[in-house]
């Protein structure tokens, strides 16, 4: 118990911000020890190998890793181009995985399972913070319970999709159909073209992952006839799909909601907004799936297949017995949730965040990457890359350089909010009317006038 600083820092996960974890640990000469679930480092990305990202190499690769990479003679592809998630892993995750300073602190098909304070569940306070963490770690071989000085969860939420259903829970015969739902981005033009081609899908789902789907089901009736889609959407305002178009910092993003958005108006597929799944039936071999909408009870079919690209959540159950403080429905680190949550903004930048956002009650245990975004939707690797500088420098005790903490992201070229209710006095951003869709900095600036302030300080006041 009295060397818990010799013990290894524990990282969840070997993804592209799981191994920056462990690359910054190793810049600092502190012991680090990866748990990978899957066959090899990057076995997320693999799942959906065929997707081309919309953010170019330069947003994709962790400064320190390069360091660490270009050491050992690895030249950062080309800065500008779009790899697919196959190519991240192959030219470098993989690499990154493979150098003599990380490869012996990653173990793969290594899952764990839970993470709790050796000898304490979490209502034990006295003496917590000289307990070291333990973890259950399910292999091959059996299970086991290894020490850990600190723990930096960056599993990810891909393992864990959320439901097709209505109010996050599966829809009636979910289950029972499983085998004619794919969660997430099957591969409709390769290695799962045999499920759709020449079929009818439902495409569930309002993000990018309901667009990849959607356009390459669209490619597919090219060379395929009888093949189709119907696409729903449980929201009836798209903005954060169809996206900012050309005012989009990532040329990559704004097209592909352009394209989603052509395809849609055109009438190649059919969309049905504002649909809430409660039940998939089987009429004569085809699924019918019924949904609440504003008008009642509606049916839609019959459909061969159904694609479920309805988001992921965290899986809260690996640190059931740690004290954790999380956003109520977002189930995200806290003092995130106010800065990403989708009921309020669709913004693509978020406002810098470090150690300090991603702590707990629990000392030295932070949760980091998508993951620390619970539910919500937009996160981006640099945004990660970001939280384990900061995160690593405070566990090394670099206090400043952890709360120095930069963060500038691609604009969306959308940021929206709810409509809001102001006084017939009230002013918008700069004057004039207040905004039915404006940035968080001009809705805040409208209610600060609203109560007789000045305005929020974004500068819109001092533009006036």
């Amino acid at each position: 118990m009295n060397d818990i600083a010799n013990l290894p820092v524990a990282v969840i996960g070997a993804g592209p911000v799981g191994l920056a974890v462990a690359a910054h640990l190793i810049s600092r000469g502190l012991k680090v020890k990866v748990y990978e679930s899957g066959p090899q480092a990057g076995s997320n990305l693999l799942d959906w190998r065929h997707v081309r990202v919309f953010t170019p190499w330069r947003y994709c690769v962790d400064a320190v890793a390069r360091q660490l990479l270009e050491g050992h003679g690895w030249t950062m592809p080309e800065f500008e181009a779009f790899p697919t998630a196959d190519e991240i892993v192959d030219q470098y995750i993989g690499p990154l995985a493979q150098l003599p300073e990380l490869a012996p602190s990653i173990e793969t098909n290594a899952r764990v399972i839970a993470v709790s304070r050796w000898g304490a569940d979490k209502v034990v306070s006295k003496g917590r913070e000289q307990r070291p963490f333990m973890l259950m770690v399910e292999t091959a071989t059996g299970m086991r319970r290894d020490m850990a000085r600190a723990v930096i969860d960056a599993s990810g939420t891909w393992q864990t999709p959320n439901p097709l259903g209505a109010g996050g829970l599966s829809a009636e015969g979910e289950k029972e159909f499983s085998d004619r739902i794919a969660y997430g981005i099957p591969d409709v033009l390769g290695r799962d073209r045999h499920l759709y081609a020449g079929r009818t899908t439902l495409v569930a789902g309002a993000g990018h992952s309901a667009a990849n789907a959607l356009l390459e089901l669209a490619k597919l009736s090219e060379s395929a006839p009888g093949t189709s889609a119907i696409w729903t959407t449980r929201g009836t305002d798209l903005v954060r799909i169809y996206g900012g178009g050309d005012a989009d910092a990532l040329p990559a993003r704004g097209e592909l909601g352009s394209e989603v958005r052509d395809l849609a108006e055109s009438g190649r597929v059919r969309l049905v907004t504002g649909f809430a799944t409660t039940a998939i039936r089987e009429v004569d071999g085809r699924l019918l799936v019924d949904g609440q909408t504003k008008d009642g009870l509606q049916t839609i079919g019959p459909v061969d297949a159904i694609i479920a690209a309805t988001g992921q959540r965290p899986d809260l159950a690996l640190t059931r017995e740690l004290r954790l403080d999380l956003d109520p429905w977002l189930e995200s680190a806290k003092a995130l949730g106010p800065l990403i949550d989708p009921n309020e903004h669709s913004c693509g930048d978020v406002p810098p965040h470090g150690h300090r956002e991603l702590s707990h009650p629990e000392p030295g245990f932070y949760t980091v990457g998508i993951k620390s975004y619970g539910r919500a939707p937009t996160f981006l690797l640099l945004t990660g890359y970001e939280q384990v500088r900061s995160v690593v420098a405070a566990i090394a005790g670099d206090m400043a350089a952890a709360d120095a903490v930069r963060l500038v992201l691609p604009e969306t070229g959308v940021c929206t909010v709810p409509a809001l209710v102001f006084g017939s006095s009230a002013e918008g951003c700069c004057g004039g009317p207040p905004p039915v869709a404006a940035d968080a900095c001009c809705v805040a600036d409208a209610q600060a006038k609203e109560k007789g302030k000045a305005g929020c300080g974004c500068g819109c006041s001092a533009a006036a």
